[in-house]
């Protein structure tokens, strides 16, 4: 199935809309997980694109900006791997190493492009304000948005249109000729949501809070191995009774996050009751010694 002309304007729209959502209007839609979500709905196929959506998001889960820092957009890379992956039927996995990650690497060079026009337009900006001209004001405004939802509307736009041939070419090969490399590339593509979690626990207090890393993996496993075998368990019995009619599911990740924001919860609550020590820098200090703020 090739994408469609409508299919290619819609995610086309949406990428250009991603880009200022996270920017300025915060609906909470610029996130890889929902690029995924509405890339699989327009193309029809919503659990592939919650698949790749879901591993880049955690591929990015402990990636930051800070300041005027460029990262990588894994909100394109979401929509065109899952554009491809369901248009000519890619392995999701095979199309996260092999399109997601490297188009989100290689639009932070559109980034920089969308930066430098915003920049521009920023300027005209200030001059209008000294100059009391709000329509100019609103003018500019409107055009460094436009700037920036070009950045990555254009190349998605790009990309989708012309890139199929190319896109379709090279999964005969990787399927083919070179199914080793294929192979390595889906399995490379499920390990990239480990790097995330990688990155992101490098930066989190674990030291401080290993008990809870503790308990909460201790947790996941046991319940995941309880309700995994109930529901084989029903399983085999709905297979040699026939009468039997009670399905057993196994557990719902809402448990899981449900457990999860218990004990952040309970920890939150300790450490607003926990009197803290001002701190030289204007931030507070822990009993331990440990600054908390953020702001050094």
């Amino acid at each position: 199935m090739a994408v469609q002309w409508w299919q290619i304007i819609l995610l086309t729209i949406y990428a250009g809309y991603q880009i200022l959502d996270e920017l300025q209007i915060f609906t909470g839609l610029a996130q890889p997980v929902f690029a995924g979500l509405i890339s699989g709905l327009i193309m029809g196929d919503v659990t592939t694109g919650l698949i790749i959506g879901g591993s880049m998001q955690l591929t990015v889960l402990g990636v930051g900006t800070f300041g005027g820092a460029s990262r990588i957009d894994a909100n394109s890379g979401t929509v065109i791997a899952t554009a491809f992956s369901v248009g000519i039927g890619m392995d999701p996995e095979q199309a996260i190493a092999a399109i997601a990650v490297p188009v989100a690497g290689l639009m932070i060079q559109m980034d920089i492009l969308g930066r430098f026009a915003n920049t521009y337009f920023a300027n005209r900006i200030d001059t209008k304000i000294e100059e009391m001209d709000y329509k100019g004001i609103e003018r500019n405004f409107i055009m460094g948005s436009l700037s920036w939802a070009l950045s990555r509307a254009l190349p998605v736009f790009l990309a989708l249109t012309f890139g199929g041939g190319f896109v379709n070419s090279i999964v005969d090969v990787l399927n083919n000729q070179l199914q080793w490399l294929g192979d390595g590339l889906s399995v490379a593509g499920a390990v990239m949501p480990a790097v995330g979690f990688a990155v992101l626990l490098r930066y989190l207090p674990v030291k401080k809070h290993m008990p809870y890393l503790i308990l909460g993996f201790v947790i996941t496993a046991l319940l995941t191995t309880i309700f995994g075998n109930i529901q084989l368990l029903g399983d085999t019995v709905a297979t040699v009774v026939d009468d039997f009619s009670n399905g057993f599911v196994g557990m719902p990740m809402l448990a899981v996050a449900l457990i999860g924001f218990g004990l952040a919860f309970r920890e939150y609550k300790r450490t607003i009751e926990t009197p803290s020590v001002p701190s030289g820098n204007n931030g507070t200090t822990s009993n331990e010694g440990e600054i908390e703020d953020d702001e050094l």
